[in-house]
């Protein structure tokens, strides 16, 4: 007789509309407003988040801003600060790390935890996880609890869209071992990983419209009309997933990019976006504990050509003015002073850990990094907006 094993514990854990959440932060006269973070309406732009009081008027994530602003023209919107916002990410999977060593990143504002090993039950470690994202960020998230990964996240998906109220969900939804298939059955067949719309299509011509029909259809069928694909929808129908929450992966850059709503043609509004890119990717690195030796330029023009360049640094770095000042130099090189750009973006490679150096002398270098430190404590206290460089102040900007 063989061992049976005991059930896995894995949490899904979703921050409730996080750049809404975070924007909140900065100025809570939004909270219960309409609003929505994104591009302008007049230049291509897209809602990124929209709060909860937005999505009462039909509007939604990938919405175009300007449809937004016809469901409802009193709507708030909001530039994004995604540097902010990876600021938060970082301090929401520090506490996630706290609970597990098991701790899988998969989006700025999603993770799944492994919590197996831990002796309390998933359930309480759940709203445990979630009231301390509460009270020291005061960040809401929902979070959905079940033996794996493809459960949890459906769980957690289920959970948050049957939540009632006008607020953040901050819903926990608990999937017992033993009961994934009969949870999953009553779904429809569009919550299932895999099943994309041209699947949905051919399931449906099938008359398979929910996970307990798909579950129900015998594998050699699936196999049939979707060959080794269907061997993996049988399985996950009936709630089977044995995938590990991974940790290990190896990160070979930290990047930075944004695209413009209209075509750039404004060499100083390029080169402070670069700069504004690279203090991002330098405040990433620094949060990581990481530093690059390989600085990496990203353009792509108005016909969506792309290009990248780069630059060896004699030491590796993690410094804003250090990065900042070779992705300058990069673009200045690469760009004719006339070709629209469309997209820009600032990396670094080359990563490794900090190496300590003793010496008897203050180097310039040694001055950059307390005047970064620096930096970067008025920013963590006041926001990142509260130190500005004064070329962007003399444009305004």
């Amino acid at each position: 007789m063989g061992i049976a094993q005991t059930p896995r514990k894995i949490l899904h854990l979703d921050l409730d509309a996080f750049f809404c959440a975070v924007e909140e932060l900065r100025d809570p006269t939004l909270q219960g407003k309409p609003f929505a973070v994104g591009g302008l309406p007049e230049q291509r732009g897209v809602v990124a988040s929209c709060s909860y009081a937005a999505r009462r008027f039909g509007i939604h994530s990938a919405m175009p801003m300007g449809q937004a602003l016809r469901r409802y023209p009193d709507l708030i919107v909001i530039h994004g600060r995604h540097s902010e916002y990876a600021a938060y990410s970082c301090k929401v999977m520090a506490q996630c790390a706290n609970l597990s060593h098991l701790v899988e990143q998969i989006s700025i504002d999603e993770a799944f935890l492994d919590v197996s090993d831990l002796r309390a039950a998933a359930e309480t470690l759940a709203y445990e996880l979630q009231a301390t994202i509460w009270d020291d960020l005061h960040l809401p998230c929902s979070i959905g609890v079940a033996t794996n990964k493809l459960v949890a996240k459906i769980a957690n998906n289920v959970g948050k869209s049957r939540a009632t109220g006008t607020g953040a969900p901050m819903a926990i939804t608990v999937v017992p071992p033993g009961e994934e298939a009969a949870f999953l059955a009553p779904l429809p067949i569009t919550e299932l990983w895999g099943v994309g719309p041209k699947t949905a299509v051919q399931l449906t011509a099938l008359g398979i419209l929910t996970i307990g029909d798909l579950a129900r259809l015998p594998a050699a069928d699936l196999l049939q009309h979707f060959g080794e694909h269907g061997r993996d929808l049988a399985q996950r129908a009936c709630g089977e997933d044995d995938r590990p929450v991974m940790i290990e992966h190896e990160v070979k850059s930290v990047s930075h990019e944004t695209t413009f709503e209209v075509d750039v043609t404004d060499g100083e509004l390029l080169r402070r976006t670069l700069r504004h890119l690279a203090e991002g990717v330098g405040r990433r690195m620094r949060q990581t504990g990481i530093q690059g030796n390989t600085v990496r330029l990203k353009l792509r023009w108005a016909d969506y050509t792309t290009i990248t360049r780069q630059v060896a640094l004699e030491e590796p770095t993690d410094l804003d003015a250090e990065i900042s000042a070779a992705v300058v130099m990069l673009f200045d090189k690469a760009w004719s002073g006339e070709r629209p750009v469309r997209l820009i973006g600032v990396g670094v490679s080359g990563l490794r850990e900090p190496v300590q150096q003793l010496g008897l002398w203050e180097t310039s270098s040694d001055k950059g990094r307390k005047l970064q430190e620096t930096l970067d404590a008025v920013r963590e206290r006041f926001g990142s907006d509260a130190v500005k460089r004064a070329s962007d102040l003399n444009q305004g900007s």
